[in-house]
């Protein structure tokens, strides 16, 4: 590809990481976000928010006299070769990745990045500009400097670059001829017990075979086999193996569109995020994210002893995410507010009750797992179940979370009658016949509620609220979570409508009523997924497939999918890589693909 002398902030980037620490990468292969020592943390690599010409926030490795670039992922890994090529045709390769492989009979995962660049043709000359930020983007690190390393002191954390390039090029910032391959290591402020040349070629090879290995554990359908299994890295590098939580995104506050204000920090554990990104994964039998993840619900069933649950948690399961403005950096294209922190951890969502119960639920039929569901998490479980219950026909903020407006939503409500039919299922299959009748009844109460409430008997079809004639997008779910079935009339009315009035070209907004913030201007991509599957289910695959292949064609050259996308121009909006919108890529490739049986 060739480029042009500069790159304006753009979303066509490329994660790197470790399921410990994460980092995205533009087409040149400069380091442009990084957190640490948390995805939530400081940002180390603050340039995404920090307008066309950052001074500090970024790592790159620049060839003199570019004037083509390519990019890619080495198959079924994280790990990123980019291949810069000089005017005289001098070319350089930079090989970027995250450690993560066995060590000492457990996974190794530093909070480190590494790189190796190496010349291929020519005699290329560089340079290597490391300037981690401190203080969110206010200042450029204070660096101190050895033989062979240079100590970086951050805001939280001092990271420390090994390397066995001269350490005074990095320092003065000197173009040099690269005779040989150089590898660098960013990490902990210790020491590297090795040679880093081989040291980091071997963490290289490992982490490439842990990576191939891992892919080759998942099911994966017969067609859009490399949209899924780049999906599905991706959503295991957003997951913080640590605690078991999944962040939404790799980012804050890259608005919805422009000038919209709606910037927002999405770097923690939402519930509802993680239900639908290890269901997603549980498709392709990744247990290990499944497993990881149902350690960290049932952390927060203890902590919240049967009482309120939020909607979000830090990934160390922080309740306290308090929201504030930083002024220190420009925004994403300049565009502010730049939010750390999210409000939503306040909200009522009650949703999330059902969100909690339907994944733990499946450890108490699962036999793949190494620590099963018992009679004492079924017992705790109840707890939610019984806050479901008490909360289904309450207000709340909805899934979309209105920061002004409180309703009693339809989705919250059918996502608590989920909670207690799946407790009333599991109760069966634990032979608990007196609480499967107890759950089936709740169950059934919710479901009589809902249909009194939500149904508007005059269009035939399912409002978004109790009362209201509003629709949105979550309703196509309810067919999703066995609400209903897809040919009974009222969800063929409801899937009409939504169609009628919330597709606007090939995609599909949330809504399309006023909220806090004015119209909405942009389609959530989860959505669109969900309108993918809807067709379906109504036996329309050919459009289904047409939707769907256009949606795979708005990916990043990374083939990722960020939360939003324009109407007019296609281009992506809102916080990447966004899970939903991966999700969404490996549901529908799963119902859209051909069987396996099919080449036979």
């Amino acid at each position: 590809m060739s480029l042009s002398p500069d790159i304006p902030p753009s979303l066509d980037l490329a994660p790197i990481g470790n399921c410990a620490i994460s980092a995205l990468v533009d087409r040149r292969g400069k380091f442009v976000w990084a957190c640490a020592p948390r995805i939530d943390g400081d940002p180390v690599f603050s340039a995404l928010m920090d307008g066309d010409a950052p001074e500090h926030g970024f790592w790159s490795i620049e060839l003199e006299n570019l004037v083509e670039v390519s990019q890619a992922y080495l198959n079924n890994t994280p790990v990123l070769r980019t291949v810069l090529t000089a005017r005289d045709g001098a070319a350089v390769e930079i090989l970027d990745f995250a450690p993560r492989h066995m060590k000492h009979s457990r996974t190794y995962r530093p909070l480190a990045f590494a790189r190796i660049v190496r010349p291929l043709s020519g005699s290329p000359r560089i340079r290597v500009r490391l300037r981690p930020a401190a203080d969110w983007g206010a200042r450029q690190a204070e660096c101190t400097s050895g033989s062979n390393h240079i100590r970086y002191r951050c805001t939280d954390v001092t990271l420390r670059l090994t390397t066995d390039c001269p350490v005074s090029h990095i320092l003065e910032e000197r173009v040099f001829r690269l005779e040989g391959p150089h590898a660098f290591f960013l990490g902990p402020d210790e020491g590297y017990d090795q040679e880093v040349g081989p040291g980091v070629s071997a963490a290289l090879d490992r982490t490439v075979a842990y990576w191939k290995d891992w892919v080759r554990t998942l099911y994966i359908p017969l067609d859009y086999q490399e949209a899924v299994i780049r999906a599905a890295i991706t959503l295991k590098l957003c997951a913080y193996e640590e605690t078991g939580a999944i962040v939404a995104a790799m980012t804050t506050s890259v608005p919805e569109f422009p000038e919209s204000g709606r910037n927002w920090d999405y770097r923690f554990c939402w519930i509802r995020d993680a239900y639908y990104t290890v269901r997603a994964l549980n498709r392709l039998g990744a247990v290990d994210i499944l497993e990881n993840y149902l350690v960290y619900l049932r952390n927060l069933v203890d902590n919240s002893a049967g009482g309120h649950v939020q909607p979000v948690y830090g990934v160390g399961l922080e309740p306290g995410i308090g929201e504030r403005i930083v002024t220190s950096v420009d925004g994403y294209r300049g565009m502010k507010p730049v939010r750390v922190g999210n409000q939503a951890h306040e909200h009522l969502q009650h949703d999330v009750y059902g969100q909690i119960v339907l994944p733990l639920v499946q450890s108490f039929y699962d036999q793949r797992l190494l620590r099963p569901g018992s009679l004492d998490d079924f017992h705790a479980l109840e707890g939610v179940g019984d806050r479901a219950f008490a909360m289904h026909d309450q207000t709340d903020a909805g899934l979309w979370e209105f920061r002004t407006i409180a309703r009693v939503h339809t989705y919250s409500s059918v996502m608590c009658w989920a909670a207690c039919d799946r407790l009333s299922k599991a109760a069966d299959n634990l032979r608990l016949d007196d609480r499967a009748a107890f759950w089936r009844d709740r169950a059934t109460t919710i479901r009589t509620r809902i249909e009194a409430e939500a149904y508007l008997p005059e269009e035939g079809r399912f409002g978004a609220s109790f009362g209201g004639t509003e629709l949105d997008a979550s309703l196509l779910q309810l067919v999703d979570l066995g609400f209903l079935a897809a040919d009974d009339p009222r969800q063929v009315a409801t899937f009409d409508a939504i169609e009628r009035d919330l597709k606007k070209g090939p995609y599909l907004f949330r809504y399309v009523e006023p909220d806090d913030f004015g119209e909405p201007e942009t389609a959530f991509n989860f959505c669109t997924f969900w309108f993918i599957e809807a067709l379906h289910q109504n036996g329309r695959d050919e459009e289904a497939r047409e939707i769907f292949e256009q949606m795979l064609s708005r990916r990043t050259h990374a083939g990722l999918l960020s939360e939003d996308i324009s109407l007019g121009d296609s281009q992506l909006w809102g916080n990447y890589p966004q899970t939903y919108s991966l999700v969404g890529i490996i549901n529908c490739a799963i119902l859209l693909s051909r069987s396996w049986t099919d080449v036979r």
